[in-house]
């Protein structure tokens, strides 16, 4: 990584892509495009993960605007995160993260996500997406779906608690978009470049998005770098003479950071980075899924190298831990208490308190072993706490 950083410093250290290209730039958005599904084959280079999520609302827009349609808002999940600037924060499903910056970019609808923990437990995998679906489409109906520029959505969504989609869910979604003309785009800045066992989570799930973001795994985070990657279709009523993508970051496709991403590429290629998380991920799985027996565990859930533990003061009535319970539970002890014992994830109460893992790419079961080993300890000691 150094190496091919330095030697881009040496060969062109910088230049804009305002009106111009270069070749790292270009190398890199052909390298990304044979990766991503579909006709996704235009990227358009960000410095991070909220700029991508900016770009991509303001890319749908335009795009029904050329098109001949006012179109400008936009549908996200509840308990998502997409971001801190202010359109992607008016995106968030996040309320304690929105109310303090109110208002905020007008006309965002925010509709049931995908976490089944809570649901009746009688209730069919079937049922539940019909549930899902039925309830996304009224809100369209409701918003009015001439004015919808977008549903964004993480194939697997981060905040919460690694909400996985029930069987049915990516295609009843698409076809909704479909029915309404709606730009589709799948929030990858998380399940991007291998965390899920895929190249890209739209694979795995067949979402057929009209665009992907992602972020910092187009680098492994040696550098700030996103991307937009739209379909040749969205792009296509800008490449006349007199249509424009009106939109740009001044750092976006920084020539260091795009031969960086290039090697981040090629190391995960040889490597067999994807490959290790596919070939891995349900021995993950069996290996946490000991913590069950734990009384504080009520429910792991996620993919790939991509989990979340809820945490339950009962498991048989799945009653949660209050706000102030949670405030001692989380920050006042799992928190430092992981990072004491060397590891490093998330407790977290965006929604129901969870503890999230994402190890690395390389892991095998040697650190699952260690991972689920010293989250047992924690745990353990953190239910005899709460229970004084």
């Amino acid at each position: 990584m150094g190496q091919a950083a330095l030697e881009q410093m040496r060969e062109l250290p910088f230049y804009t892509n305002w009106s111009y290209a270069h070749p790292r730039a270009i190398e890199l958005a052909q390298e990304v495009a044979s990766l991503t599904p579909g006709n996704l084959n235009r990227v358009f280079f960000v410095s991070g993960g909220s700029e991508a999520v900016e770009s991509a609302w303001k890319l749908a827009r335009q795009f029904h605007q050329a098109r001949g349609e006012r179109r400008w808002k936009a549908v996200s999940r509840r308990t998502a995160y997409h971001g801190s600037t202010m359109g992607a924060l008016s995106i968030n499903g996040i309320p304690s993260l929105r109310t303090p910056f109110e208002p905020l970019v007008p006309d965002v609808v925010h509709v049931r996500n995908t976490n089944r923990y809570h649901r009746p437990p009688d209730e069919t995998e079937e049922e539940f997406t019909a549930f899902l679906l039925e309830d996304l489409e009224s809100a369209i109906v409701q918003a009015g779906p001439e004015t919808v520029a977008m549903v964004i959505m993480e194939p697997v969504q981060n905040a919460g608690g690694s909400f996985t989609p029930p069987k049915g869910y990516w295609r009843g979604v698409r076809e909704i978009c479909d029915r309404y003309g709606i730009l589709l785009c799948a929030d990858e800045v998380i399940t991007g470049f291998g965390r899920i066992g895929e190249w890209f989570g739209s694979e795995k799930y067949d979402i057929k998005p009209d665009m992907i973001l992602s972020a910092k795994g187009l680098s492994s985070a040696y550098a700030s770098i996103g991307a937009v990657i739209a379909g040749d279709h969205v792009v296509e009523p800008f490449l006349n003479e007199s249509a424009m993508y009106a939109h740009g970051i001044t750092f976006g496709g920084h020539p260091v950071q795009c031969a960086i991403a290039l090697k981040n590429i090629e190391i995960m290629k040889r490597e067999r980075i994807v490959e290790n998380v596919r070939d891995n991920g349900d021995t993950f799985r069996a290996t946490l899924e000991q913590l069950l027996d734990l009384p504080i565990v009520g429910d792991i859930r996620g993919t790939g190298f991509f989990y979340a533990i809820e945490l339950v003061k009962d498991k048989e009535t799945r009653e949660s831990f209050t706000d102030e319970e949670c405030e001692t539970l989380l920050r006042g002890f799992l928190s430092p208490r992981l990072f004491e014992k060397g590891l490093i994830c998330r407790a977290d109460d965006r929604g129901d308190p969870v503890v999230q893992i994402s190890p690395p790419l390389i892991a095998t079961q040697d650190e699952f072993d260690k991972i689920t080993g010293t989250l047992g300890e924690v745990l353990s000691e953190a239910w005899q706490r709460m229970q004084q």
